[in-house]
C-alpha cells in the first residue's frame, strides 16, 4: 500500500475527527505502514497509532517514540505481553487468561458477538468472569462480521455498548475505516481506522 503525503493525510485525519467527534479517540492503525513512512503520519499530527505485531511496534518505536502514543491492536501473544506492556498505553484486543495475567497496562477485552469461530475474542457470558479477576481491563472491543453496508455493524456495536454499561466499563473499541461513523454513533470512545486516512488514491 502506497502511503499519502503528509497534507493529504492531516486533510483526512481532521476530517474524521470531526465525524466523530472529540469524545472519541481515533487511533490510526499502521499494520500497513513502514516504518520509513510513519514520518508521514508523526508531520500530519496524527497522535495515537494501533500496531498489530510486538516485532513492528518494537521497530517503529524504537525510530518515532514519543511522536505518538501507542496502543497494541492485533492479537496479542502471551510471550510478547513484556514488549506490549513496556512500549503501549493501551491494549485492544485481549482474549485469553494467559494474555490478561501478563498484562501491567490498561487493556480491552475483545467479545466476539458474532459467534464466529474465525473470530477472536470471549462470549459474552466470559465478560464478568474476566473483568473480575482482571482490574486493568476498561472496557470492551469488538471486531463485526466483514459487510458492505456499514449498517449492518450497528447491532454488534449496540450490544457491545450494552455489555459495557451491564458490567461498568467506561472504554469501546469499536469501528474501522468502513463504519467508524455507525461505531461512534452507538458510543464507541475508539475508532481503529487506517486505510481512510493513509492511502494513497489509486489510479
Amino acid at each position: 500500500m502506497t502511503v499519502a503525503g503528509a497534507s493529504d493525510i492531516a486533510e483526512r485525519y481532521a476530517r474524521v475527527r470531526d465525524e466523530v467527534g472529540p469524545g472519541v479517540t481515533v487511533v490510526v492503525a499502521t499494520k500497513y505502514v513502514t516504518a520509513e513512512e510513519m514520518s508521514a503520519l508523526a508531520e500530519a499530527g496524527v497522535e495515537v497509532v494501533g500496531e498489530n505485531r510486538a516485532q513492528d511496534l518494537e521497530r517503529k518505536h524504537e525510530l518515532y517514540g514519543d511522536a505518538f502514543h501507542w496502543h497494541f491492536i492485533g492479537h496479542l501473544q502471551s510471550n510478547k505481553a513484556k514488549v506490549v506492556n513496556r512500549l503501549c498505553e493501551l491494549v485492544h484486543s485481549v482474549d485469553s487468561d494467559s494474555a490478561a495475567r501478563r498484562l501491567t497496562v490498561p487493556a480491552l477485552l475483545e467479545v466476539n458477538l458474532s459467534g464466529e469461530g474465525s473470530k477472536s475474542g470471549v462470549a459474552p457470558e466470559e465478560i464478568g468472569a474476566y473483568v473480575s479477576r482482571y482490574p486493568l481491563i476498561r472496557g470492551l472491543m469488538t471486531m463485526p462480521p466483514l459487510a458492505p453496508d456499514p449498517e449492518a455493524s450497528r447491532p454488534h456495536f449496540r450490544r457491545l455498548r450494552e455489555l459495557a454499561a451491564e458490567h461498568g466499563l467506561p472504554e469501546l473499541s469499536m469501528g474501522t475505516s468502513q463504519d467508524y461513523r455507525v461505531a461512534a454513533q452507538e458510543g464507541a470512545t475508539l475508532v481503529r481506522v487506517g486505510s481512510t486516512i493513509f492511502a494513497e488514491p489509486r489510479g
